[in-house]
């Protein structure tokens, strides 16, 4: 709950300090189109998802979000990587870090242990925040994939 009520400062901060730059006149995030690929594997309890960020431009951004929405729910403990957090009994947000243009960024390898142990499990990957920049092509913001409890890895 602390890490709630953190990120609610954080992003009110943020959001105070945008307004602040905007109103001044000096601030632009830019135009990037952003974009998540990867895969997804299933054994178990344990979907271990890889996700590699993309931003096709024209501009960098210094940091992106990507959520990972799964049709499970999620088990109530969870081992996280860094810059990763639980939002909802379902779903992960992740930062990405900064994002050059046209160079996949870092790869995000993020285990999600879930609830139970399903036979399949569907899960949403999507850009939530894109450093702030605007992306004219929200087409390619989010993938879908069903993943089978097989070992095998489903690509996205």
């Amino acid at each position: 709950m602390a890490m709630r009520r953190g990120g609610l400062a954080v992003v009110g901060a943020a959001a105070a300090g945008a307004l602040a730059v905007g109103m001044a006149g000096t601030a632009w995030a830019g135009n990037a189109d952003l974009e998540m690929h990867g895969s997804a594997v299933l054994t178990g309890d344990l979907v271990e998802v890889g996700v590699t960020p993309r931003n096709h431009g024209p501009d960098a951004v210094t940091g992106a979000s990507v959520r990972l929405t799964s049709s499970a729910a999620l088990a109530d403990t969870q081992h996280l990587p860094g810059g990763c957090a639980r939002t909802g009994d379902r779903e992960v947000v992740c930062d990405t870090g900064p994002l050059a243009v046209e160079a996949p960024g870092e790869r995000l390898v993020v285990p999600v242990r879930l609830r139970d142990r399903p036979a399949e499990v569907t899960l949403k990957v999507d850009v939530v925040w894109g450093g702030g920049a605007v992306d004219q092509d929200r087409t390619n913001d989010g993938q879908r994939v069903l993943v089978l409890a097989t070992g095998d890895p489903y690509a996205f």
